[in-house]
């Protein structure tokens, strides 16, 4: 079996130079009814699909994070900007965290800065969010090279129709391992925020 791991690595590292955020300006500034929010994020975040079949966002989806208390209430049956913003963090949030770890996370700020005419608002703090994720970049293309690096310098006595898959395991390993790590540290953390009025409600 021969791998072409460099040419993958090669992707991987062009894929990640290529990440790109929902810009807040490209969200309608109209209350926006439940087919239209899903459509809206079908575009915006098809690239972040695996498979063509996979759903960004489903009606389903939506009434479940507002009966979980991770989305406030729609009016009238009708989404703000600010709503659209905290899905688009509920589906990143999706793929390591549980919705309890996603509505102690985000619960505080949707009860602060939802739908406020304050400077610091859900649009600014995405804005920010952003920005900061989009300065990592750079650091996350060499942290991924050098875990790429370390992993074809493993299983080196092995014959070559073995080693290539022993290295592309490592590689695996590797990263799942940083990810392993990040979310013990992402939950350790979030069982150590202070409660938000809602959690305080339900007591």
């Amino acid at each position: 079996m021969t791998i072409n791991t460099k040419d993958m690595l090669n992707s991987i590292l062009s894929s990640i130079s290529r990440i790109e955020y929902v810009k807040p300006d490209s969200i309608p500034n109209i209350d926006l009814y439940m087919d239209q929010v899903t459509t809206f994020m079908e575009e915006q975040l098809s690239s972040s699909r695996r498979h063509k079949e996979d759903k960004i966002l489903t009606k389903t989806m939506i009434n479940n994070y507002a009966k979980n208390n991770l989305l406030p209430p729609p009016v009238k049956k009708k989404y703000s900007k600010e709503h659209v913003l905290a899905l688009i963090f509920i589906y990143y949030f999706k793929n390591i965290l549980s919705i309890k770890d996603i509505e102690t996370l985000l619960s505080p700020i949707t009860e602060k800065y939802f739908d406020t005419g304050e400077a610091l608002n859900m649009t600014s703090i995405y804005e920010e969010i952003c920005q900061l994720e989009k300065s990592r970049i750079d650091a996350l293309q060499k942290d991924v090279a050098r875990s790429y690096h370390c992993a074809m310098h493993s299983f080196a006595d092995e014959p070559e129709k073995e080693r290539d898959y022993l290295q592309l395991f490592s590689f695996i390993c590797s990263l799942s391992f940083d990810v392993y790590v990040k979310k013990l540290l992402i939950e350790k953390l979030i069982d150590n925020l202070p409660e938000s009025s809602h959690e305080k409600k339900k007591k």
